[in-house]
């Protein structure tokens, strides 16, 4: 007992020295820790309800997403037919929320629904129901009707999509622990702790970040332009330039699922800000052919339906990479470059309420947090100096540097205090005195009952509790990590605090106590302990 080696007596001072100066700048103002050392600028984030943020609860339109199905299967069906030269049929075309065409042959009629069977698929989930309906309509016309089991499973897989689209645009903007959870069929809840400019989350979020390429049609006329009737396989868009419209060929030459990165430069001849883009290996070679074969012409870059710029193909593009050019100032060229770094939003949505949490509220909970944390602490640092006397001074030193390391590390991860985190925080704390008080205890009934001298006590009253401390607080890390897992938002901050607390406190009730303890028995060699 009393032989502690030197370089855990060192570790042990070091560890709770360092801990303590991380947890220093959590309590310093912004500007005075800009000028502290980058590895101690790292401090401990506030929740959405300590420093306030903002909240938003988006929807999406159903109809939005049945609408993509429908254009989906359409181009689908005219692939899936080029692939069979030796069945021809009329247009693909889309009538009242249906894809219909007609076999021009009719003995080819059971070739092609056996095609379409295949292409529609099996059963929405684990349902068994068809995603859709396939009739022929007077004896060789196909319609292909939605069913609602496809389109309810559509409509989970888009929200679950851009939720996960929603997570990394928020994240890439820099906040911290943002919640972000669905709210029934077609929900999302967001809260943002800390953010300063709803306005520009709603706009991050919101843009759905769509990225076609298209060839521009330069035989629509300004005459069609302006009553926005396009010859037959084009299309009328407008042009983000000088507010106008430009027409395009309906059929997309490239879009934005092959894009592997999107970043904003500067151009070194003009110093506009843009967006340069990077596609992965089908890309840059489907790129790099149409570049090829279109050399001279215009093509169209467009994003959620606007022609952002309409450049020339001045020669082949070969590296897979191009730049968007239009009228971006930084901020904006750099929000499309998050958006389409992060991913297509899979629907529309729009914002159906909005909050602002203040920083009032915040600092009232932060307020009764600390007035219950440091009561708590009070009371049992009476009752631990009453009970155990000396030993009741060492359990009070180590619920003192337990809290301390616990923000330090905290602040070391970055890490989100929450309300529900600081009750997190105030458990520790029983849980560190839990630590001792099986110690002290322990020591207690070896002495008492089995009558040993007062080194032997303290020996066996640490190597016994200690078994009983590490299972206990084993299971505690156990639970504490399984709501980290499967929680969101608050919960995963009080998980963080809890884990980090029972570590912590096992450190400080265990080896801290332990060296002090051996200190004091090595100077003052007791023959027995009052405890």
């Amino acid at each position: 007992m009393l032989d502690f080696p030197r370089w855990k007596v060192w570790a042990t001072i070091l560890t709770i020295v360092i801990c303590s100066l991380l947890a220093v700048p959590s309590f310093l103002p912004e500007r005075t820790i800009a000028g502290l050392p980058g590895w101690m600028r790292p401090t401990i984030n506030l929740g959405l309800d300590l420093a306030g943020g903002s909240y938003l609860l988006l929807e999406a339109d159903t109809k939005d997403v049945a609408k993509s199905r429908i254009e989906q299967m359409q181009e689908s069906v005219r692939t899936e037919l080029k692939r069979a030269p030796r069945i021809n049929t009329g247009d693909v075309s889309i009538a009242d929320g249906k894809v219909s065409f007609l076999v021009t042959d009719p003995s080819k009629v059971d070739a092609v629904r056996e095609r379409l069977l295949n292409l529609v698929g099996s059963g929405a989930g684990m349902t068994g129901q068809r995603i859709w309906d396939v009739q022929v309509v007077d004896t060789s016309r196909f319609v292909l009707t939605p069913t609602q089991a496809g389109l309810d499973q559509a409509v989970n897989t888009a929200m679950d999509d851009a939720r996960e689209v929603i997570s990394r645009r928020i994240n890439e903007m820099g906040t911290r622990e943002p919640t972000i959870i669905r709210q029934g069929s077609n929900r999302i809840v967001v809260q943002v702790p800390g953010l300063k400019d709803p306005a520009a989350l709603k706009a991050q979020i919101g843009q759905t970040a769509k990225l076609e390429f298209k060839l521009v049609d330069e035989n629509v006329t300004p005459q069609q332009l302006a009553t926005n009737q396009p010859p037959i396989g084009s299309q009328i868009l407008p042009y983000q330039e000088g507010g106008g419209r430009i027409g395009v060929y309906s059929p997309v030459s490239l879009s934005g699922d092959q894009l592997v990165n999107a970043v904003m430069e500067f151009d070194q001849q003009d110093g506009q800000p843009g967006v340069v883009i990077t596609f992965d290996g089908a890309g840059t070679r489907r790129f790099a052919r149409l570049s090829t074969e279109n050399v001279g012409k215009k093509f169209a870059i467009i994003v959620d339906g606007v022609v952002i710029s309409a450049p020339y193909f001045k020669q082949p593009i070969l590296g897979g990479v191009a730049r968007i050019d239009g009228s971006f100032t930084s901020d904006s060229a750099n929000q499309l470059a998050i958006s389409l770094r992060s991913g297509k939003l899979p629907v529309a949505l729009k914002v159906v309420e909005e909050r602002s949490v203040s920083a009032e509220l915040g600092k009232d909970s932060i307020e009764k947090g600390v007035l219950a944390g440091l009561v708590g602490t009070l009371v049992l640092i009476v009752f631990m100096l009453i009970t155990y006397v000396r030993f009741g001074v060492y359990t009070t030193l180590a619920l003192l540097v337990n809290g301390v390391m616990i923000l330090g590390i905290m602040a070391v991860f970055n890490a989100t205090l929450t309300l529900p985190g600081i009750a997190g925080f105030v458990l520790t704390i029983g849980a560190a005195v839990d630590a001792n008080v099986l110690i002290n205890e322990r020591i207690r009934e070896e002495q008492r009952v089995r009558n040993r001298n007062a080194l032997e006590s303290v020996k066996f009253g640490y190597s016994e509790a200690s078994r009983a401390i590490f299972d206990a607080n084993i299971t505690n890390v156990i639970s504490a990590v399984i709501m980290f897992g499967v929680g969101s938002g608050p919960i995963r901050g009080f998980a963080v605090v809890l884990a980090i607390g029972i570590v912590t406190s096992v450190f400080t009730g265990v080896t801290f106590t332990r060296l002090l303890v051996a200190d004091w028995l090595k100077r003052n060699r007791p023959k027995t302990i009052n405890i």
